[in-house]
Order: C-alpha cells, then sequence, then structure tokens
C-alpha cells in the first residue's frame, strides 16, 4: 500500500513540474501559440488524467477511457479529417462502451449479480435504469456501472459487514443515487469529471457505527451521483 502511495506520489510530482515547464514557456513565449492552444484544452486535461490514472495502481480502466475519450476529440483539432470519418465518432463510442463493460465484467472480483439477499451488488444500467433494493445480513460492497442511465439502490434493509467494504462505480453520462442507513459511516473517493459524486446526509458523528465502514470509489464523468437516507 505504502509502495502504490509512493508511486502515485511520484507521478503528482512529474506532471507538476510539466506543468510548471509549460506555463514558463507561454510566459517567454518558447512555444507556438497552436501548441499552446492544445495544450491548455480540456482534452488534454481528459488525456493528463487518464495517463496519470493508467500508470497508477488504480482505476486503470476508467484511465484508458479518460484517454481515448481526450484523444477522440484532441485528433480532430490536430489533423484534417474528412466529414464521413467524423461520423465514426458514435459508432466508435458505443464500441469503447462495449470493451469498457466487458473489461469491468472479467476484471472485477466480486461474485455474480446482486439479488435481494445478496452480500455484493453487481448493478448495469446502460440507456435506462430503474429501483433496486437490498437486503443483507452482512453487505460487502460490489460494483456499480451507469452509462446514459442510473438506478436507485436501496440499502436501508442491509447491515454493513465489519472491516472497510467498497462499492466501486463507473459514470459515464449517467448516474447513481444510494439510500443507506443514517448510522453508516461512509467515505467518498470518486474522481469526477465534469459531474461529482456527494454524501447529502447530515452524519452526526457519535451515531455512526464503529470498526464497519462502506467507501464509495470509482470514477464519473459527465455524470455522478449521491448517497441519501
Amino acid at each position: 500500500m505504502e509502495k502504490q502511495r509512493n508511486t502515485g506520489r511520484a507521478i503528482l510530482g512529474i506532471v507538476l513540474i510539466l506543468i510548471g515547464i509549460v506555463f514558463v514557456g507561454k510566459t517567454f513565449d518558447i512555444f507556438p501559440h497552436r501548441i499552446m492552444h492544445y495544450i491548455f484544452s480540456w482534452q488534454m486535461i481528459l488525456i493528463v488524467l487518464g495517463i496519470i490514472f493508467v500508470t497508477s495502481d488504480h482505476n486503470k480502466t476508467s484511465g484508458w477511457v479518460l484517454l481515448v475519450l481526450g484523444l477522440v476529440f484532441l485528433i480532430p483539432d490536430i489533423i484534417e479529417i474528412s466529414y464521413p470519418i467524423r461520423r465514426l465518432f458514435w459508432p466508435a463510442l458505443l464500441i469503447l462502451i462495449g470493451v469498457l463493460i466487458i473489461v469491468r465484467s472479467f476484471t472485477s472480483n466480486r461474485p455474480g449479480r446482486s439479488t435481494l439477499g445478496s452480500d455484493f451488488i453487481d448493478d448495469l444500467a446502460i440507456f435506462g435504469g430503474g429501483d433496486k433494493v437490498i437486503a443483507s445480513e452482512n453487505f460487502k460492497g460490489g460494483r456499480i456501472t451507469a452509462i446514459f442511465g442510473g438506478s436507485k439502490i436501496d440499502l436501508t434493509r442491509s447491515k454493513l459487514a465489519t472491516g472497510q467494504n467498497v462499492i466501486d462505480i463507473f459514470c459515464l453520462f449517467g448516474g447513481t443515487t444510494l439510500i443507506v442507513p443514517e448510522n453508516w459511516n461512509t467515505k467518498v473517493d470518486v474522481v469526477s469529471i465534469f459531474g461529482g459524486f456527494s454524501d447529502k446526509r447530515h452524519k452526526k458523528p457519535e451515531t455512526l457505527e464503529v470498526g464497519k465502514e462502506l467507501v464509495i470509489k470509482g470514477f464519473a464523468v459527465f455524470g455522478g451521483g449521491d448517497i441519501k437516507y
């Protein structure tokens, strides 16, 4: 774990150094204006974040999605692309989403899809969604994927397992709402681009369960979600 933190810090340090060099170049007009236009673009932000995630030990799949999205939107600005090729963008995006779903299906170490009494949740919402109620005496987390859609997950009938329990979310132009018991100790650690994921509960520290924690990790781009009770 400590090695992972050190790697992440080293990557962040390198990125900050490169950003500093770019700003110095901009101040002294070292780089052509056209190059600076590309560097200071929202597409480049996606590319840089994608590289950070891919080279770190977490969110590799999300990193590749960011990297590809950034390149897809940036390349047409750099080189001349005919209109018929531009029309391939949305089919290519659908293919990318399909590949992402397959990758997430085989790389997760969680059990199969969630049921009413399942200890794990595995929810997938694409171009739609719905409501789901989970009733578990030992809820341990799971994964939620929302692409152009979303779901509402009700966990108020569940009890949290001892220790740290993680829900891995991925929201692309979609979102999800988690309804949890008031006394659950939750932590949100979601990377958001043009979106967000927040805990809207008014938590009282004295009422939170001790020794049990629900951590929401993952990635949200042009989407997100919230935690309610």
